[in-house]
């Protein structure tokens, strides 16, 4: 059954992404195994229209400052020059351009993603987890998006060769976005103006 049943008349909603319930999480080979990390601060809307997903739009902005391994030293690494240039390029965007239903709730959304002030192409395969009142009278949203890109894409290269052949890093990065959002209040209808008197 469709998550947006008894909903076909609904118009469409925005969702305002809550970083405290969601995770913009990433994950890259280090020499043999994957290390995972996240980016703490960021923003962005989802607007839907549950009888056509393909209306959808989505747009995000991530503070590439707020990069979190896990590890003070390589986190600092990680916003030098050497990868994201934070001083530089301080903002990470995606904005969908186009938005393919695949089934009764996923999609695949196709979109630019900007990343080290390089912009590229990108496509998201996207799942509608659902939908809900919360305890505090708010409406919200779940909705999980994951993707690969390649690094050297985005002009992010640095590496060092390992002994024995291969690179330190790999190029292959794999991007995991869960997200809750909070329905915006529906925008009141302007008033209508008295017709002037002769």
């Amino acid at each position: 059954m469709s998550l947006f049943a008894g909903r076909a008349a609904a118009a469409p909603e925005t969702y305002k992404i809550d970083p405290n319930h969601s995770s913009v999480g990433f994950s890259i080979r280090h020499f043999f195994s994957k290390v995972p990390g996240k980016f703490d601060t960021y923003e962005g809307t989802i607007t839907l229209d549950p009888k056509d997903l393909s209306k959808t739009t989505v747009e995000v902005s991530i503070d590439a400052a707020s990069i979190d391994t896990g590890n003070k030293d390589r986190d600092t690494h990680l916003k030098s020059p050497d990868f994201f240039d934070v001083q530089k390029f301080p903002k990470i965007t995606f904005r969908a351009t186009s938005v393919t239903p695949q089934g009764t709730n996923k999609a695949t959304v196709k979109g630019d993603l900007t990343i080290h002030g390089v912009t590229k192409p990108v496509t998201l395969e996207a799942e509608v987890l659902g939908f809900s009142p919360d305890p505090w009278g708010n409406y919200r949203g779940g909705f999980e998006a994951k993707t690969k890109i390649n690094r050297q894409d985005f002009g992010v290269s640095w590496n060092k060769a390992i002994e024995g052949g291969g690179a330190l890093l790999g190029d292959e990065v794999e991007i995991l976005l869960d997200v809750e959002g909070v329905r915006a209040a529906p925008k009141a209808a302007a008033p209508e103006t008295a017709p002037k008197k002769n």
